[in-house]
């Protein structure tokens, strides 16, 4: 089921088209990364989802129901714009935000301390916001923002400003949330993370959708079809084309000789081993697939 479902979505601004036919869908339960370059477009459909604007035209379905105010009560949005008031104390500021999400002052003052100790943030509780490091106002953000437990999870940019064990303590409560069913849209410019995080991705480009689907699919339909065969040889060895494949490349890697097959979309890998087997000792045998930032590079600059 999905969650989110934007359909044929147009947004304009006077004369400047933000969102041009746009079609997402986050299905329930996974990590929806939402890419693209700086004015792409990300921002304004991700104001659309929480009804901060609304599209010209186009249908935004939520739990595939037209989406209705009630609904921003079921969304967390942390946005790569942070904002907290500086002169309020930092219990005070969480304690205000969790209730604009319906929990009482009680109910959130109790939820909001245990996350406080998770993330070792706890003794600033009494103390001001514009006392706060950069990353642990974020880490109040990234709290305020999942506290409710919202059904779908909007994180833009999450982990800016954060250390790399900020980071991974983050990175761990996002996939503990996908594990307890929140379906999660991720914004961001770190294509490690798309990479270890999502499981479907939108590439927005020029207000256009580009490409979306399932991570694994876009690498592999965006890949030359290559594999890596590592074999043992104190010499290279001469390995004619075959109709499975050709050679692209021979090197040596770490004591080990290396080659790069370009190989028929038709053939299958038993095929490819077959005509390798008996003429090398193969040591491993694996598909090389394009990392999600030559794919980002790729698509953009066509």
């Amino acid at each position: 089921m999905n969650v989110i479902s934007c359909q044929n979505v147009v947004k304009r601004f006077n004369n400047f088209t933000a969102l041009d036919n746009v079609s997402v869908n986050a299905r329930k339960g996974t990590i929806f990364g939402l890419l693209g370059p700086n004015g792409a477009g990300k921002t304004t459909l991700i104001r659309i989802i929480n009804q901060i604007t609304i599209p010209d035209s186009g249908t935004l379905l939520f739990n595939e129901k037209p989406i209705s105010p009630s609904d921003i009560y079921k969304i967390g949005y942390l946005p790569e714009e942070r904002g907290l008031y500086k002169k309020m104390k930092v219990g005070d500021q969480a304690v205000y935000l969790a209730q604009l999400k319906g929990l009482s002052h009680s109910d959130a003052t109790r939820e909001l301390k245990q996350w406080f100790v998770k993330f070792g943030i706890q003794a600033w509780w009494d103390k001001k916001v514009e006392e706060l490091s950069k990353g642990m106002a974020q880490k109040v953000q990234f709290i305020t923002t999942v506290l409710h437990k919202p059904e779908l999870l909007i994180l833009d940019e999450p982990f800016s400003g954060f250390d790399p064990v900020n980071v991974q303590i983050v990175r761990e409560e996002i996939l503990k949330l996908k594990s307890e069913g929140t379906t999660i849209i991720l914004s961001t410019h770190n294509m490690e993370s798309v990479e270890e995080l999502c499981d479907d991705i939108a590439l927005i480009n020029k207000s256009k959708l580009i490409v979306t689907g399932g991570l694994n699919d876009i690498r592999r339909d965006h890949g030359n079809n290559r594999v890596e065969v590592l074999y043992k040889s104190e010499s290279e060895v001469k390995i004619d084309d075959s109709e499975y494949f050709t050679i692209f490349d021979q090197s040596v890697v770490n004591g080990a000789r290396r080659m790069i097959l370009d190989v028929n979309r038709s053939a299958h890998s038993s095929q490819v081993l077959g005509a390798l087997i008996g003429q090398i000792d193969i040591v491993s045998y694996r598909e090389l697939i394009p990392r999600m930032n030559d794919i980002f590079i790729k698509l953009v600059k066509n």
